[in-house]
């Protein structure tokens, strides 16, 4: 499914050639790219994790084109029971602070809110500041910490949204 969405804040995808789709068979291949771009070992995701993420059963994924093709951004979130979780949120270096991740995840939260999710969770590096102030301005709140989530000495924040 390929559709232009522009939500009611910041720049207008339509105008910037940002169009944002559904999964194709072979995305992983860009979106696993983008993902060595966005995150240092040990945050990034193998070929194959990349590949398995996007493809499993219940698996939400939104990509953001460009409209020369190129891979803007993408979001994976995993329908779990009554919640979804996101995997990962990549946002290209040029893309970033245009509201583009924004997009990304009110797209992914209206597909999970359809599918009969009651809220989204995820988790966020403790040393990502950044991260943890965009989470909390589109309404997560913390509710615990993992310890070591992302290996030793590497915890993570936890967040929730419910809808």
């Amino acid at each position: 499914m390929t559709r232009v969405v522009d939500y009611d804040c910041g720049v207008n995808l339509k105008q910037n050639g940002i169009v944002l789709r559904g999964y194709r068979r072979g995305d992983w291949k860009a979106m696993y790219a983008l993902d060595l771009v966005c995150f240092e070992p040990p945050f990034r995701f193998s070929e194959r994790e990349m590949r398995r993420f996007a493809e499993e059963r219940g698996a939400i994924c939104v990509l953001a084109e460009t409209g020369r093709g190129k891979l803007a951004g993408f979001c994976i979130a995993h329908l779990e029971g009554k919640w979804a979780y996101v995997v990962t949120l990549d946002v290209a270096p040029e893309w970033r602070r245009q509201r583009l991740a924004a997009r990304l995840m009110a797209d992914v939260e209206e597909q999970a809110r359809a599918a009969g999710a009651g809220g989204m969770g995820l988790h966020v590096y403790n040393g990502n500041a950044g991260a943890i102030r965009f989470y909390e301005r589109i309404g997560y709140g913390r509710v615990g910490m993992a310890e070591g989530f992302y290996g030793r000495g590497l915890d993570a924040l936890v967040y929730r949204k419910r809808w």
